[in-house]
């Protein structure tokens, strides 16, 4: 019991030392710089009391492992318990006591998936789901590990600042991909302040707290000499010392002054990478097929009255349009989604989302035939609610981009999910009013685009646009295939009994928008006809033109597919009480306006007056030419579906598609980073023991390789729990491990110390050959657990240094 009370009493009076003091108030300070980095991700108060009461916890866990004298291994279980205790209390509380097992699995699960989900999850994610679990582990492990290492006074310690440096790079990596809106002082303006602000107040409290422990240090050292040698030092600063302290601030100040100015400068010019960066469903989205390619499979005679998606009211008004993709990219061939075009960023939805002003609406959806990742949304979204009994893997699965107002789940929407979508729609102006803001076409606009909008003389700005888009409209003709059957397809009777079939070909490339345009301006050049209508095609390839004649005016330009719900008196297709079907699924084009709104164009062509392909032709000159006919030889007409893609040459020259090889290095690379991030500190050990054991076995001198073979045996005892008293003689060491061998070592090593008798190559060999037996039978001796800790522990790289410690120790107590 006296012994217990004076181990408590020295546990106690460890904790007023000068170490735990600034310890103490580095790993706070730190663990502030880390909260303030990680405001940006949750933006909730109760992030702040998670992080505030997990650095009171991990004081309060420090302190008894220090009053105690626990073991790592116990301070290790005791953290866990207390991250369990605090997750569930702040994290993921039950709202009764049912539900407790609910919270322990949310628990769990946050501990291990949450740091993905928080990559994925749109900021801030505030209390959604379990997201807060991965925030208790890092205020709360990460205070902890810090305060451990800062109070002691060992050189190790320091490396302290390694895991406080890690807690505060927690909110800057899994932050936002750009950076804090740039502070403006006066004539002074500040990029990235936040970021900036944390990484300064990082690095210069590191370095202060490393500069006391580096100047505490030096100060013991010479205390102990001045003991040890009688020479009294004098505690006077001198004015080398004062220069010394001010040239090392003033190195700090300049150091960061050049960053602050610098780094914000270079920041400029590169994207933000953080975790976030390279997620979401970038590979689902670039593997799926565009929803304007595949447009025309909605028209098949099986697909065209078949049910795809219903919506119904649940709060406010239904919405005019119900979108499934918003088409960003156009490369000259094809209209795709693309998670990097103008911004775009496809992340999973928090619990609720901030939304602009506007008219607020919440809709029912029930998927029925719809197939593919693309899934009905409108407006703004603020909030998404699954059902069912898959609604979890949809929740996981659902990935929103605000900048297109488009969803997408990964895994594809399956029939019968249902799901509850509030979101805001706000007013658009009128497009003959919107004015360019000035863009420069995605793509080369073909001559016979710009030539069409020449000859109409509409004039610029919206207006212009506005009587270009209705001449296009008027003079095309909406079809939906190059061929059908003999008694007519189902979409010709959905159009009437008025419609004459006329073909149009498939696709929206650049050289399928040319010869519409070019047969435009054949038409409006035959003065034999009134008739205007000249070009053949439906949404796919009108929504295609529009937005190359918006992008030649100066508006950015934008394709979507979806469906309408309402049309203001307009001959066009509208989903019947909710339903919408294959035949009711259209294209649009949007035009952004120098305000930044988003302004939709329908595009979709007539139907009543077809059009006139029969052109006016003048007489051929009659040239005399001499006809071979034994040289003549019969060739095939071209084939007009295949026109377009005969356009352009074939290429036999083209690269080789490494986009496979790169996928397999990419993952591979992906593995091999986190097999080394997970054993690669193992690894380092391990390989930093068999450097040791090979340096000793291999010195030069045989009495080199005993003493060396002797110290060996040393650290496997250590590392393996092996007693090891301090100042005890090296046959007092081997009495109390108990074993023939090791007394054989000490004196095979007394001698060799102490004997002036050369030791042969030989006797060194077969003193090793016993150290070797004598791991081996250590090792033995312990379970596989234990084994795998002692190959892997540190005790015996600080052998020397806890020897050291514990002597001054006990010459203090006797003083």
């Amino acid at each position: 019991m006296i012994r217990r009370t004076d181990a408590q009493a020295r546990g106690f009076a460890a904790l007023r030392t000068p170490h735990v003091a600034t310890g103490t108030v580095y790993a706070v300070a730190m663990a502030a710089v880390a909260a303030l980095a990680a405001w940006p991700v949750y933006g909730d108060a109760r992030f702040l009391l998670v992080a505030g009461i997990g650095v009171v916890v991990a004081l309060l866990i420090s302190a008894a492992a220090t009053v105690w004298r626990w073991a790592g291994w116990l301070t290790t279980v005791v953290a866990v318990a207390a991250v369990a205790v605090v997750g569930l209390v702040l994290a993921v509380p039950p709202a009764t006591l049912a539900a407790l097992p609910d919270s322990l699995r949310d628990l769990l699960t946050g501990a291990v998936t949450g740091w993905k989900d928080l990559i994925t999850v749109d900021l801030p994610v505030g209390t959604y789901r379990n997201l807060l679990v991965p925030a208790v582990i890092v205020f709360l492990a990460g205070t902890l590990g810090t305060l451990r290492l800062a109070w002691r006074p060992r050189p190790h310690g320091a490396f302290a600042a390694v895991v406080a440096l890690g807690m505060s790079a927690f909110g800057l990596l899994f932050g936002r991909t750009v950076t804090s809106d740039p502070l403006t002082l006066g004539p002074l303006t500040v990029g990235a302040p936040r970021e900036l602000g944390c990484g300064i107040l990082a690095l210069v409290i590191s370095l202060v707290w490393l500069a006391w422990r580096a100047a505490a240090a030096r100060q013991a050292a010479l205390m102990r000499a001045a003991q040890s040698s009688g020479v009294r030092l004098s505690r006077r600063r001198r004015a080398a010392d004062v220069r010394r302290t001010a040239l090392a601030a003033g190195m700090v100040v300049v150091a960061v002054a050049a960053g602050a100015v610098v780094t914000p400068a270079i920041a400029d010019v590169r994207a933000r990478d953080v975790l976030r960066s390279g997620i979401g469903p970038s590979q689902a989205i670039s593997e799926a097929i565009s929803p304007l390619t595949d447009y025309r499979t909605n028209f098949t005679d099986a697909d065209v009255d078949a049910p795809l998606f219903t919506v119904s009211a649940v709060d406010g008004p239904l919405p005019d349009r119900i979108r499934l993709a918003t088409l960003t990219s156009y490369d000259g061939a094809e209209y795709r989604v693309s998670a990097a075009a103008s911004g775009a960023s496809f992340v999973r939805v928090p619990s609720r989302r901030s939304a602009p002003a506007g008219t607020e609406s919440t809709v029912r959806v029930t998927v029925n035939g719809l197939r593919g990742i693309w899934l009905p949304t409108f407006g703004a979204l603020e909030q998404v609610r699954f059902t069912g009994k898959d609604a979890a893997s949809a929740a996981d699965a659902f990935y929103y981009d605000a900048a297109g107002e488009a969803g997408v789940v990964t895994g594809g929407a399956a029939e019968g999910l249902t799901y509850t979508l509030t979101a805001t729609s706000s007013s658009t102006p009128d497009l003959a009013t919107a004015q360019a803001p000035g863009a420069t076409p995605e793509v080369a606009i073909p001559d016979s685009v710009k030539s069409w909008i020449e000859k109409q003389d509409a004039g610029s700005g919206g207006a212009g646009l506005a009587s270009l888009v209705q001449a296009l409209r008027e003079r095309g003709y909406l079809s939906h295939a190059l061929s059908v059957p003999e008694d007519g397809a189902k979409w010709m009777r959905l159009l009437g009994d008025g419609y004459v079939f006329q073909p149009s070909t498939a696709g929206h490339s650049l050289a399928r928008v040319d010869a519409m345009f070019r047969d435009l301006l054949a038409r409006q050049a035959d003065d034999s006809s009134g008739s205007l209508v000249a070009a053949t095609g439906d949404d796919e390839q009108f929504a295609v033109a529009v937005a190359l004649v918006a992008e030649q005016l100066g508006f950015p330009a934008r394709v979507v597919v979806g469906a309408r719900l309402s049309a203001a008196g307009e001959d066009l297709a509208v989903c019947d009480d909710g339903v919408c079907t294959g035949g009711d699924v259209t294209a649009w084009t949007e035009v952004r306006d120098a305000g930044g709104q988003w302004i939709p164009i329908d595009v979709t062509p007539q139907h009543t007056e077809g059009a006139d392909m029969v052109v006016t032709k003048l007489r051929d000159p009659e040239n005399a030419t001499e006809v071979r006919s034994q040289n003549a030889e019969e060739v095939d007409p071209p084939d007009p579906t295949k026109q377009e893609s005969n356009d352009a040459p074939h290429r036999t020259d083209d690269p080789a598609d490494l986009s496979g090889l790169w996928a397999v290095l990419r993952i591979g690379g992906i593995a091999l980073a986190g097999a080394l991030v997970l054993f690669g500190p193992f690894a380092a050990i391990l390989a930093a023991k068999a450097a040791r054991r090979r340096s000793r076995r291999r010195d030069r001198s045989p009495r080199a390789r005993v003493v060396g073979g002797w110290d060996e045996y040393l650290d496997a005892a250590v590392d393996h729990g092996r007693p090891l008293p301090p100042a005890a003689t090296r046959t007092e060491v081997a009495a109390g491990h108990e074993s023939p061998a090791a007394a054989t070592l000490a004196v095979e090593a007394d001698r060799a110390v102490f004997s002036d008798a050369a030791l042969t190559d030989e006797e060194s060999s077969r003193f090793w050959a016993i150290v070797d037996d004598e791991r081996r039978r250590m090792a033995a001796s312990l379970p596989l657990w234990r084994r795998m800790l002692a190959a892997v522990s540190l005790k015996s790289f600080t052998r020397g240094t806890e020897r050291r410690g514990r002597g001054r120790t006990a010459a203090s107590a006797d003083e």
